[in-house]
């Protein structure tokens, strides 16, 4: 049973709902981003913000995103606590001097007497023809940097508290959504609250396989996981690790002492992708506890193609995953369970639209 302060709402609801509280709690957070107080109100989560908290609170942004985060980091260096919204990530690659040569070193060339507390809010995805230029996942790139957190939330609960994490935190943090999790239920307090920034999430239990997901990824995990057990018995840790730096390898390395094999899936490209690392680390650290080698599930290393019968093929998936784990398994994939397996997974409408067959709650 739900506790009476809980409900359920979708994750750009939660989004929305933590910066509201923030802004109502500490007066130097603003929201400064293109299309803040459009109509669309960037997926909906920035929906009224303006009319509540004034125009001199929360207000668009020219096309110069170099010029506005450097703005933001001046305003951060000031006192003020800004969150800067890209609609999408790949349009934070103009800011990206700002990013990586102020935001990110500034507290550690002045010896910690100047901090730059803001959030970065950027947005991944997929489908409706975005292509090349509007449907990277460059998580990995931002966490190469020292100075810069990167967190990827998944669930509306993880989002709302990681967010608000976020805003209180006195580093830069840069706040990766997939806008296929925006319309994903979860179980949220009406409280403010805070998840602690680094720390993965248990989504599901089972002692065949590890999977570290990151951020939609571990929807498609956790169906895979769901499926798996209703019809194979084949029992698999689903670890939501929500945070790319830091990263929560604790969590990781006692799910695959337990189980001995491990997959990371993640939404960016394989080459230099944060799944690689993760799988470096669990080698250099506990490889006599890995009972095969690992998997690494990520995009392929060319551009996201924007025909969606090209990208039909181009993106992974919980079938994916599924069949990753009974090849560390060793299990026979030409029985019947195993395409009842396939039946289970099957996604029902077009492929490059959000899964509705998925809504939550986790």
């Amino acid at each position: 049973m739900l506790d009476s302060a809980e409900r359920d709402i979708t994750f750009a609801q939660a989004i929305r709902e933590g910066i509201d509280q923030a802004m109502e709690r500490d007066p130097r957070v603003i929201v400064i981003g293109e299309g803040v107080p459009d109509p669309k109100a960037i997926f909906n989560t920035t929906a009224k913000l303006q009319g509540k908290h004034g125009a001199r609170r929360v207000f668009d942004m020219p096309l110069s995103e170099n010029g506005v985060t450097g703005v933001c980091i001046g305003a951060a260096l000031s006192g003020m606590r800004p969150v800067m919204i890209h609609q999408r990530i790949d349009f934070a690659l103009l800011a990206m001097d700002q990013l990586v040569n102020n935001a990110a070193k500034w507290h550690y060339m002045f010896d910690g007497k100047a901090s730059v507390p803001m959030v970065v809010r950027l947005i991944v995805g997929r489908g409706w023809g975005q292509g090349p230029q509007h449907s990277q996942s460059l998580q990995a790139m931002f966490a190469q940097v020292p100075g810069l957190k990167v967190v990827m939330p998944t669930t509306a609960y993880d989002a709302k508290g990681l967010l608000i994490a976020a805003i209180e935190d006195n580093n830069p943090v840069v706040f990766i959504e997939h806008r296929w999790l925006h319309q994903i239920k979860d179980h949220v307090p009406e409280a403010y609250y805070r998840v602690p920034i680094g720390h993965a999430k248990l989504l599901h239990e089972g002692d065949a396989v590890t999977v570290a997901a990151f951020s939609y990824m571990a929807v498609e995990a956790l169906i895979a996981a769901k499926a798996l057990m209703s019809t194979m018995g084949i029992g698999i840790d689903v670890l939501d690790m929500r945070s790319v730096r830091p990263l929560d390898l604790g969590s990781v390395l006692s799910s695959v002492r337990k189980t001995g094999r491990l997959i990371v899936a993640d939404t960016g490209f394989r080459t230099g992708s944060i799944a690689g690392e993760v799988i470096s680390q669990v080698v250099e650290q506990a490889f006599g506890a890995l009972k095969a080698q690992p998997v690494r599930v990520a995009s392929p290393d060319h551009p996201v193609p924007s025909s969606p019968f090209m990208a039909e093929e181009y993106y992974p998936w919980a079938q994916t995953i599924a069949d990753h784990v009974l090849d560390l398994l060793q299990a026979d994939r030409s029985t019947s369970l195993y395409q009842e397996l396939c039946g289970r997974m099957a996604r029902k409408g077009p492929h490059d639209t959000p899964n509705l067959g998925f809504t939550g709650p986790f």
